[in-house]
């Protein structure tokens, strides 16, 4: 009776230390995140600020030919979208009582870790009916003096083209370009190359050897839509930065070492919605 009784309680006390151990390594991934989503805001704070408030006093967005051009070009609008200039974009079921805002840039690298932690989340919840998701997309990397080019708006306009294939193409093609192995350091213009966009579609099964998808994308049939979304991104006065993600008009904020940030882990991205939802 007694070894039994000693063997039960030296189980117990590995299975209580197992318990600890997996509890400890929870709470230190949790912290890696918060460190790699804090660091990337922290270098971008000064560049991302720098860059919106250029982008409201006004600049030049057309930094070549093509560009310059597509300003003069009719407008298509691609289809699944809403609006007089088809810039609402939304995915998910139409009749979902809120709505989750977001705000990004295609080469912002903090929105592309907002994609990779939170994403998922996002995903499960438009699924479930909890929101639907309204997309803003601004280009105004593009138009950093230190960083300047076309990736920002080319990617843009090929997101164009995957909505007009369909809303799940859209978010899956929005997913893939923000996916770790695909998404290129800011200072990088990658994006504005249509080889590039045209290599991470092939991995979104409904763009996969899509002819029209392609089609549209190296003739920029969505340039002048891309340089109209991102005039409307300008117009949001109260975004400063990305991503910025609002619900139902109110911003998810969580405390960084600078200041207020949008959640960059699925805990408290899930703790913001609540507060909000409740």
């Amino acid at each position: 009776m007694s070894k039994r009784n000693n063997w039960e309680h030296k189980q117990s006390a590995r299975e209580r230390l197992r318990a600890e151990r997996d509890r400890q390594a929870k709470k230190e991934k949790t912290r890696r995140q918060l460190l790699v989503g804090g660091a990337v805001v922290a270098v971008l704070a000064v560049v991302g600020g720098i860059a919106v408030a250029a982008t409201q006093l006004g600049g030049d967005d057309a930094t070549d030919a093509s560009w310059k051009a597509a300003k003069d070009k009719t407008l298509v609008k691609p289809a699944h979208t809403g609006g007089d200039k088809g810039l609402e974009v939304v995915v998910g079921k139409q009749d979902a009582k809120h709505t989750l805002e977001i705000y990004q840039d295609m080469r912002c690298p903090v929105c592309s870790v907002f994609e990779q932690n939170v994403g998922d989340t996002v995903d499960k919840d438009v699924k479930d009916g909890k929101y639907k998701v309204a997309y803003h997309i601004g280009t105004f990397l593009d138009r950093n003096p230190a960083i300047k080019g076309n990736g920002s708006k080319n990617a843009l306009s090929a997101l164009g083209a995957a909505l007009n294939v369909g809303p799940d193409a859209f978010a899956a093609y929005n997913k893939a370009l923000y996916a770790k192995a695909n998404h290129p350091d800011e200072t990088k213009d990658t994006f504005a190359k249509d080889d590039v966009l045209l290599k991470i579609a092939q991995q979104v099964p409904a763009l996969k050897d899509n002819a029209d998808f392609e089609k549209n994308v190296k003739d920029g049939t969505f340039d002048k839509w891309a340089l109209e979304m991102s005039d409307a991104f300008d117009d949001a006065k109260d975004v400063t930065g990305t991503p910025t993600i609002k619900l139902d008009g109110q911003k998810l904020t969580v405390d960084t070492p600078n200041g207020k940030g949008a959640p960059m882990v699925a805990e408290q991205f899930n703790t913001a919605v609540g507060q909000i939802l409740k």
